[in-house]
């Protein structure tokens, strides 16, 4: 069962990628644009390469490519994965769970076999 936390608990999101620059960091602003136009307060987003990932943190918004990479940084916490840098429709989904104050569920990153 996929791990979950309510949006009201999480007070920063780490935005992972693999170095940190180029799409990704376009990705984090256009995150933090949507959370700025919808009024949400009191959550910080940050840009962080997989490398950077500290052990303690909570939530996890990174490619599904790298969601493997994150969980070996950061075991506990719940990663939501995305396909697209631009547009994908997750970003829209986490903005509402944190203006509705629901629970984010886990992306459940299904391996090739």
């Amino acid at each position: 069962m996929p791990k979950s936390i309510n949006a009201s608990e999480v007070k920063k999101i780490v935005f992972v990628c693999e170095a940190g620059i180029g799409s990704s960091l376009m990705s984090v602003n256009s995150l933090k644009k949507k959370f700025r136009k919808a009024g949400i307060d009191g959550v910080t987003i940050v840009h962080s390469a997989t490398t950077a990932v500290e052990a303690d943190t909570k939530f996890i918004v990174c490619h599904k490519q790298l969601m493997e990479s994150a969980r070996d940084k950061a075991p506990d916490a719940v990663i939501v994965g995305f396909d697209l840098f631009f547009n994908d429709p997750v970003f829209d989904e986490l903005t509402q769970a944190f203006i509705d104050g629901t629970e984010i569920a886990e992306t459940e990153n299904k391996k090739k076999k």
